[in-house]
């Protein structure tokens, strides 16, 4: 199994979080989408759309990190995506991550970091739009963990890590997601998780390496 894509990115955290949670051994192929090569010939023949992750299974090629998270616990009928009702819970969650959650806080990662990096100032609109989203879905979710340990039941399932992942950019994005009390606490236990915490320090690591790149063009340096 092969997963392209890069460790910088929340998307890729997910996957691989998802694998390594799992104990499975995937073949880590790294795309720097800051030199383009997510958009060679041959990156498009496996995902058009040029996006990352992708992951490779022999016949099996997937993009969409969610989709591919699925398909890992799947393979090993994990609990991470439990059965029964439980389910359709982590399918609701992560499909609601999709749509709503994670929408501001894309554009924040753009704006605040990926727009930076390139030497530009905020648009200071879509950040006050990005910020409403975030605070709108952000106290949805925290009204649904009052009383809960993780977002499905009392164990982590693939709602949790799709739902942590844009959370991962705080440092960058200033998001407030942490300014809710049960968002915070769960994002707590969840940063207790060994393959969290493992897949966090490679991101780290990674940004670090973007940052130094992209250094003599920053406006703020």
């Amino acid at each position: 199994m092969k997963v392209y894509g890069d460790r910088g990115s929340s998307n890729t955290r997910r996957v691989l979080t998802t694998a390594a949670y799992l104990g499975l051994e995937i073949e880590f192929v790294f795309v720097d989408l800051f030199s383009g090569q997510n958009r060679t010939p041959q990156y498009l023949a496996l995902n058009p759309n040029g996006t990352i992750p992708t992951f490779v299974d022999g016949e099996v090629m997937l993009f969409e990190a969610s989709a591919i998270m699925i398909y890992l616990a799947e393979k090993v009928s994990s609990p991470l995506l439990p059965a029964g009702n439980a389910k359709y819970e982590t399918l609701k969650w992560m499909f609601w991550a999709a749509e709503h959650f994670r929408r501001g806080p894309t554009v924040l990662i753009e704006q605040r970091f990926m727009d930076r990096l390139k030497g530009h100032e905020e648009d200071e609109t879509l950040v006050a739009e990005a910020l409403q989203a975030i605070n709108r879905y952000t106290a949805v979710l925290d009204g649904h963990l009052r009383g809960r340990q993780f977002v499905v039941g009392d164990a982590p399932t693939l709602a949790d890590f799709d739902l942590a992942s844009p959370l991962s950019h705080i440092p960058r994005t200033r998001a407030p997601f942490l300014e809710y009390p049960h968002v915070a606490a769960w994002y707590e236990r969840v940063n207790k998780l060994t393959a969290w915490q493992a897949t966090g320090v490679a991101q780290e690591h990674r940004i670090c390496e973007i940052e130094r790149l992209f250094k003599p063009v920053q406006s703020w340096a």
